[in-house]
């Protein structure tokens, strides 16, 4: 009780004596250390600290880990553990460790075509039909809107536009009604629509656009050969009318090469054109469209980009700095290219958001070939000191030279490749 006792005064007294030899910023900075941080297995575990606070700390600043006591060596060698960080041997702070098994990928770059299949077909549009009593819409009539996903037509799963006109002409002719299953903002819903022939036709419509395709170009941003799963564009698709994210059934990337760059400029944002190649070499298969960006396997696991073809570590959000870094994409046929940026603002983030970094184009090459981020960029992998850190998302519209980044570790998570680190500790 007597040693315990001390050792509190002595603490009180350390802090006193900061305060008022004018050490208020090391306790700033100790209320600024997280009190939960995940780190990869073998890294050491830095907290950014003040110099004075360096000093403070000792050995700490290399590694909360190495002085610290055994209960918490032990738990940390398990896995994950809550380390006790101390002045004079007074307890100041807790944090928790969740350590991540290491892992490595292989940055992309490449510009890719893609090819989407909706879950269903897609309502894009009201067609009204012109009929003896007037112009109608029978879809609209039937409180159908733009955006809904038909799933199924009287029973019958619909993934088709090809699939629709039969089971339609069927009800038409039979003079029976269709009941339409819809998803709407991912709610089932249940509709009840008659379709109807134009004046002067045989065929029954519905009185809707639909749609169950969709494709663009993006640039590819990592892939595990471990896996062969890869990632790429940063960002969701969403249909073009719609402007709603497309729920994905199946689909393809391709090869694909920038034939000419549309400049960006104040206003207007510019644009990769480019086209399939010739060849139409189908890369691998896409099963997920998030925030984040498309998803699937390759093929095979040798997707080379010529420049930095080798695994690169992965930097989690609290690991990336403001300052230069590196982007990896293609401005002309299918060659990968790398360019100078500047990480702007880097924000660490606990939860899942699409705008974590704030990047800008500082390259003169780039700034004088597309003005800076242009649509089709998106995806582009970010390095910063041999780490792959983030991908290009946006542009600023107002200015094509800055714009938004997402984390690498987002993407990754959405992948299969790493698991969730902010919900669970990993083993």
């Amino acid at each position: 009780m007597k040693v315990e006792g001390a050792r509190i005064i002595v603490g009180v007294l350390l802090l006193a004596g900061m305060l008022i030899i004018g050490f208020s910023n090391p306790l700033k900075e100790w209320a600024n250390i997280p009190t939960s941080i995940t780190v990869f297995k073998g890294e050491e575990v830095t907290l950014q600290h003040s110099k004075r606070l360096t000093a403070e700390l000792g050995d700490h600043t290399k590694s909360v880990l190495k002085n610290n006591t055994s209960e918490a060596m032990q738990a940390v060698a398990q896995g994950h553990g809550d380390v006790t960080l101390k002045a004079a041997g007074f307890p100041v702070k807790a944090v928790s460790v969740n350590i991540l098994p290491e892992r490595k990928v292989i940055a992309g770059g490449q510009s890719i075509g893609v090819k989407l299949n909706t879950k269903g077909v897609l309502v894009v549009g009201h067609h009204l039909i012109k009929t003896n009593s007037g112009e109608t819409s029978p879809g609209e009539s039937a409180g159908i809107e733009v955006g809904d996903m038909i799933t199924k037509i009287n029973g019958v799963p619909i993934e088709k536009m090809s699939e629709v006109s039969k089971v339609v002409q069927q009800a038409g002719e039979e003079e029976q009604q269709l009941k339409i299953e819809l998803k709407r903002n991912q709610q089932p819903l249940v509709k009840t629509l008659h379709p109807m022939k134009p004046s002067g036709e045989q065929s029954y419509r519905m009185g809707l656009f639909i749609r169950d395709s969709a494709a663009g170009v993006g640039t590819m941003t990592f892939y595990d050969p471990a896996t062969k799963k890869f990632g790429a564009l940063g960002h969701v698709i969403s249909d073009s009318d719609t402007h709603k994210p497309i729920m994905v059934h199946d689909g393809e990337v391709l090869r694909s090469s920038v034939s000419s760059i549309e400049k960006g400029l104040h206003g207007d944002p510019g644009e990769k054109l480019a086209s399939f190649s010739k060849d139409r070499e189908i890369l691998g298969s896409i099963n997920k469209n998030s925030s984040f960006g498309i998803f699937g396997t390759l093929n095979k696991a040798d997707l080379k980009n010529e420049v930095m073809d080798e695994e690169l570590p992965i930097a989690l959000s609290n690991q990336i700095k403001e300052g230069p870094a590196k982007i990896l994409t293609v401005v002309s046929g299918e060659k990968v290219e790398e360019f100078d940026i500047e990480i702007v603002n880097a924000l660490p983030q606990k939860q899942p958001a699409t705008k974590g970094l704030v990047l800008k184009v500082t390259d003169p090459k780039l700034l004088e070939t597309t003005g800076g981020i242009v649509q089709g960029m998106s995806g582009s992998p970010i390095i910063q000191d041999g780490k792959l850190v983030g991908a290009v998302t946006h542009v600023f519209v107002n200015d094509p030279t800055s714009g938004y980044g997402c984390h690498i570790s987002w993407m990754l998570e959405e992948a299969g490749v790493m698991p969730n680190t902010h919900q669970a500790k990993a083993s």
